[in-house]
């Protein structure tokens, strides 16, 4: 009996070994099929400049700065192993939806942004105001020139005639600005002499792109572009994490169900055109009666009249595809961090105590 129970224990560690090696490999496959796919799936351009003299070395720390490779260590080896050379300085817009290996082939045929090309980058969740600013900053056009073409009627009926998902909501009296919420966030290449119209219709075409894929959704749930684009605005503002985002929708379809007020600070902060991080907001702002401000309880059960920012993908992706929950109020702590609550007492403790640990967000 016992000489069995020998075998059959030497009969399970030879397997061991071989079970450990097949673990190993696998892992190794892993890591290298990780590394040798694009950084994300999404589009994010990212551009760069790769000075005259710099090696191969050199090149590959460029591209981990960038965030455009995993590992810096794994791609030296896997620069070597693949023979890759020849690459050339200059100045390049490259992608994060992209491979090593086709990163490498544009930085083997040279530069891909020519003399007379400018980059400009829209920040997300940033107001018409901010991109007014951006483009006076990056082009000849003037800050006033931005809000000249907004208030062209013409003009944004044209765009209404060309866009899906541009309707006739934009063009109500109250709304500051008809394209607020509509201009998608990226990083774009334009002509130096670039004007405001070529600037608003790139940022439209990337929206059209990104709406596209969900257009049937959209219409599938009885709503409206102009409605999830404004409420993904407000879930940009509020909340950084996509899961966040989506309980914060959440709660404020349960408020919107409930016809309660949406009580949400940004839209008062837009409503008086005050950048957040500005200044606080004063009793009498709070409790004054705008179109955008949710705060006002003449607004109860209501959006703002239109979007507060131009929201990312992701929080348009909140909005339409919120988590349903049982909470009705919500508030982040100065790291961001969201608390979830049924009641205005819960709310109001969490508060509190948010206070006490010196989390309260301050100005």
């Amino acid at each position: 009996m016992g000489k069995k129970k020998k075998s059959k224990k030497r009969g399970i560690k030879k397997y061991i070994l071989p079970a450990i090696i097949v673990i190993i490999m696998l892992i190794g496959i892993g890591f290298c099929l990780l590394n040798v796919n694009p950084i994300s799936k999404e589009s994010e351009k990212v551009r760069l400049t790769i000075t005259e003299g710099s090696g191969l070395r050199d090149i590959v720390h460029v591209l981990k700065e960038k965030n455009l490779i995993r590992n810096e260590k794994f791609m030296l080896v896997y620069v070597k192993l693949n023979k890759v050379n020849d690459l050339k300085a200059g100045d390049f817009v490259l992608n994060k939806n992209m491979k090593p290996k086709e990163i490498f082939e544009i930085l083997k045929k040279g530069s891909n942004v020519t003399s007379d090309e400018i980059t400009i980058t829209f920040h997300e969740g940033k107001t018409m105001r901010v991109i007014a600013k951006t483009i006076e900053k990056n082009t000849a056009n003037s800050y006033d020139d931005v809000f000249k073409v907004l208030a062209d009627k013409k003009y944004i009926n044209s765009l209404i005639n060309k866009y899906w998902f541009l309707t006739d909501e934009v063009l109500n009296e109250n709304i500051y600005y008809p394209l607020e919420g509509y201009l998608a966030p990226d990083t774009y290449n334009f002509k130096e002499n670039v004007t405001v119209k070529e600037i608003f219709e790139k940022l439209l075409d990337q929206t059209d792109t990104i709406l596209t894929k969900y257009k049937a959704e959209i219409q599938e749930k009885n709503l409206t572009v102009h409605k999830v684009l404004t409420l993904a605005s407000m879930v940009e503002s509020e909340g950084v994490s996509l899961e966040d985002r989506k309980n914060i929708a959440g709660v404020f379809m349960n408020r919107l169900n409930a016809n309660m007020s949406l009580g949400s600070d940004v839209t008062t902060y837009y409503a008086f055109k005050i950048e957040l991080g500005e200044r606080d907001l004063y009793t009498k702002e709070i409790n004054s009666s705008n179109p955008y401000n949710t705060r006002s309880a003449a607004n109860a059960g209501k959006l703002p009249v239109g979007p507060i920012c131009n929201p990312s993908k992701d929080a348009i992706v909140a909005a339409l595809e919120y988590t349903p929950n049982d909470y009705y109020y919500f508030v982040a702590d100065k790291n961001m961090k969201v608390y979830f609550t049924k009641t205005a007492s819960e709310h109001s403790k969490i508060i509190s105590e948010l206070k006490s640990k010196s989390l309260w967000y301050e100005y």
